[in-house]
Parts: C-alpha cells; structure tokens; sequence
C-alpha cells in the first residue's frame, strides 16, 4: 500500500482541471433538497455535452472529487479524486455519487468548505493548469474564520472558487438568511482567474444550473457576462466575481450572533 501511494504521490496524471465539488450538507438543506443535488450532479455527469467538454480539452480528461460539508470542522468526502476521460469514467462517477444520502449537520462554514477543499489538491496524483473549488450552498458562512480570508488564501494558491448560490429558502428560515445571497457570494466567496457563479432560484432549476456550470468549468471557458437579471423567460444569469464587495462578508456570522442573543433571552 506505501508503495503504491508513493506512486501516486510522484507520478503526477495531467488533467485539464482538478475540480472539488464542495455541496453544502447543514442542516438547512432538507433531506430531499440534498437529493436534488446529488442527483443534478448524477445527471449532468451522464449528459453527452458534459462529457463532450471533458473530452474537447487539451487532454482530454480531468480529475473531479465530490465533498460535502456543513460546520467549520464537518467534511465528507463522498467520492475521492477520480480520472473522468469520457462516458464510461463519467457514469463510473455519476454511479458513486448515487448512494444514501447522510444526516445533515449544524452550521454553515464556507470558509472551513474552502480550507479543506484547498487542501484536497495537495499529492492527489494529478497536475493541472486549473484547479477549481465549486461552492453550492444555501446560506452565508456562520461558523469557522471569515469566509473572504479563506478566499483570499485559495486564489493566493492559485485556486478558483465558482458558486452556486441556492436561493431556495423557504419562510421558516427567512429570519436567518443572508438577503441577496447571490450578492454575498459574488462579493464575498467566489474568486481566482475566471470565477463566475450561477444564482438558483428554485428548485427545479437546479438540473440546469449543474449542467451549465460543469460545462463552463471542465471545458475552461471564462464567462464575458458581468451580471445578468433573473427572468424566468431567460437562461440561468453567470455572474462575476466583485472587485470591490458590496455586501458585509460576515452578515452570516452577525446573523447568528443576534439569533444567538434572541433565543437567550427567551
């Protein structure tokens, strides 16, 4: 086994991109949300224009591992780094990624999702021109260090970070929630050389959502769009990333201090 992870270590596999598909597990996300996004990433990976963007880059194959993640010191790695080089490696990985889904778990840190998936890319076995985390989540960070410090730390490793803001939120968690949460991830977690996010809106425009993302990422293509207005007559808007934030990055952790403070109070 020490041999062979040796191997690993120094015979390096060259990739178009390395891509971390970091999904958000906290308990926010209800069990049937979770499985519309395990099953959106199953079935984007089972689609031939994402294998087409696969295969269409320089080498023809990339590296793609799947984690989840929820409070500061709660990540799962679902399915580890696997080579994806067409269609049967790309069912291989949509396969592993259809299995039970866990428990969720308390807290939202998008900062710990950063760090450990930073991490991830350290000896995997491959070499690429492009490592890229891609952040789906439901809410701010409330928990771990502040989401723009990790930020900032990844894009100075060289890493890009893309989001898919869920903004699926339903009453019983308006009281908590981060207003304009596709505002906060352009400002405050997306970054790095062509980051761009796609804001959802519902539910069921989350299959789209996938689908459109993984084949903006995996074929290399940087989005000229700098924001795009939600209609429902319109394709999912991409946004950029915002020089300047425009938008509190520790609203999250502000929110959860004044929720904290109410229910004490009680």
């Amino acid at each position: 086994m020490a041999s062979s992870q040796t191997h690993a270590q120094t015979a390096e596999t060259d990739v178009d991109v390395e891509l971390v598909l970091a999904v958000d597990a906290s308990r926010s996300m209800e069990t049937f949300e979770q499985k519309i996004q395990r099953d959106g990433y199953v079935a984007a990976l089972r689609r031939k224009d994402v294998v087409d963007a696969i295969r269409d880059g320089i080498h023809g194959r990339v590296a793609i591992t799947y984690v989840e993640w929820a409070g500061s010191n709660v990540q799962r790695i679902i399915v580890p780094w696997t080579l994806v080089d067409g269609a049967d490696s790309a069912e291989k990985l949509a396969d592993a990624l259809d299995q039970p889904i866990p428990a969720t778990q308390s807290r939202t840190s998008i900062s710990g999702a950063i760090d450990f998936s930073s991490t991830l890319f350290d000896n995997n076995g491959f070499k690429a021109s492009r490592r890229v985390i891609d952040i789906s989540g439901d809410g701010a960070n409330n928990n771990g260090r502040p989401v723009a410090d990790a930020r900032d730390q990844a894009i100075a490793k060289g890493i890009t970070i893309n989001g898919l803001p869920l903004m699926t939120r339903g009453d019983f968690y308006s009281d908590w929630a981060v207003k304009d949460l596709d505002l906060y991830y352009s400002s405050c977690v997306i970054g790095g050389p062509g980051a761009f996010m796609v804001p959802v809106n519902s539910w069921d425009q989350f299959p789209e959502a996938v689908r459109r993302k993984l084949v903006l990422e995996l074929a290399g293509d940087t989005p000229t769009t700098q924001k795009a207005d939600w209609l429902p007559s319109q394709t999912l808007p991409l946004i950029l990333a915002q020089d300047k934030p425009q938008i509190d990055c520790l609203s999250g952790e502000r929110i959860w201090q004044r929720r904290m403070q109410d229910w004490e109070s009680r």
